[in-house]
């Protein structure tokens, strides 16, 4: 537990403070905005073209990390999707109207890649981020098609339309750059030259920022009017998601650090983008915004417990 409390406290640390940084309103209006923008469209991607195109992917078990990590989060949305359509009424009353299901629904599938690939890479070095990289190159897609299928289902889709928001999956900065890393790794090209330590070295702002970006992000306030669906997407997210990937894991024989980073990512909030598309697609973006906080700061103490095991 120490060594895992050890790894991860440093990442809760920069995520703090961002929240103390967003509360202060420093440096001003705006320039977080801009910023996340810079890690999500080149920092982030540039680590991952960097770790992809270097890795040793033959030393990732990629069949077992796929059957995992993919076979929870489609269980989960299936589960999902029928528990709300066939709810009791105990039970539909805590999973909100369609624009509150969407937000429930993104809230237990979506999770937050920076302190993904940052939690692994502390774990497990390069190793950790590497198969952190692997994992997010088969969830990022499977993650972003399935949140857009269920506001198609749940009837709220809005201005974004649904050509706009699987036009957007193809231009999708990270899974651009996971198609990129992996096609470079694998035609033997790698990064030439002076470009891998150039790409590397953008890539190293993408984790520390991104965490402080990731508690800029937090909005507080709005927990005290988020209602159960907030908690109960909290619940299923921080402790359901995760108790199924071990019992996959075992099941399909996936250890060491595989198991590690697929526990880690079952475990993980809510990404703040989340926020973004249940405002484009017609969801209840204020109830987002609070999950996405009460998660992050519950995952607090979640997820060294189930990384301890």
């Amino acid at each position: 537990m120490a060594s895992v409390q050890q790894a991860l406290g440093p990442l809760f640390l920069l995520i703090l403070a961002g929240a103390l940084l967003g509360w202060k309103r420093f440096p001003g209006e705006g320039f977080w905005s801009e910023l996340e923008r810079l890690i999500y469209y080149v920092l982030f991607p540039a680590m991952l073209v960097s770790t992809l195109a270097r890795a040793d992917m033959a030393s990732v078990p990629v069949v077992a990390l796929a059957s995992v990590m993919l076979g929870a989060m489609l269980l989960f949305a299936a589960a999902l999707w029928l528990s709300w359509r066939h709810a009791p009424d105990w039970l539909s009353r805590h999973m909100g109207d369609a624009a509150s299901f969407t937000s429930l629904f993104q809230g237990s599938i979506r999770f937050n890649s920076y302190v993904g690939v940052a939690g692994a890479a502390a774990l497990h070095g390069s190793a950790g981020a590497t198969v952190a990289a692997v994992a997010l190159a088969l969830m990022v897609p499977a993650a972003n098609l399935l949140c857009v299928m269920a506001f198609i289902g749940a009837g709220t889709l809005g201005e974004g339309g649904l050509l706009r928001s699987l036009k957007a999956l193809t231009r999708n900065p990270l899974v651009l750059a996971c198609l990129a890393g992996t096609a470079l790794n694998l035609s033997g090209i790698g990064l030439p030259g002076w470009s891998g330590d150039a790409i590397s070295l953008l890539g190293r702002a993408a984790l520390p920022l991104g965490l402080v970006a990731v508690g800029v992000a937090l909005r507080p306030r709005v927990l005290v009017s988020s209602g159960s669906v907030a908690w109960l997407a909290s619940l299923l997210k921080l402790l359901a998601m995760p108790a199924l990937v071990v019992v996959l894991c075992q099941w399909f024989g996936l250890e060491g650090v595989a198991r590690d980073v697929a526990i880690l990512f079952a475990a993980l909030p809510a990404a703040t983008s989340a926020y973004i598309l249940a405002r484009q697609l017609g969801g209840n973006a204020e109830l987002m915004a609070a999950l996405i906080t009460a998660q992050t700061l519950l995952a607090m103490l979640t997820l060294p417990l189930w990384l301890a095991n």
